[in-house]
């Protein structure tokens, strides 16, 4: 089952152009991680394949497991 769902219509979306799009909707949005202890954006760090998070606000790498997943409105 795939993580990228519409949070207005519940449809998977498509990745066009960098960027996330609903067909169903018409809206396009950007997928953002959010850090569950300070609700602060998170960096993204990708390397070798594999993705972590960082937040600036608690200087620590958050586990991929925790981070709240946001669909934010481009």
């Amino acid at each position: 089952m795939s993580q990228n769902i519409c949070p207005s219509c519940n449809q998977e979306l498509e990745w066009q152009d960098g960027k996330y799009h609903c067909g169903q909707c018409s809206q396009t949005f950007i997928k953002q991680a959010y850090c569950p202890d300070c609700d602060a954006e998170l960096e993204k760090l990708q390397a070798c394949g594999a993705a972590s998070y960082f937040c600036n606000t608690c200087n620590e790498l958050k586990s991929k497991s925790r981070v709240r997943i946001h669909f934010d409105k481009a």
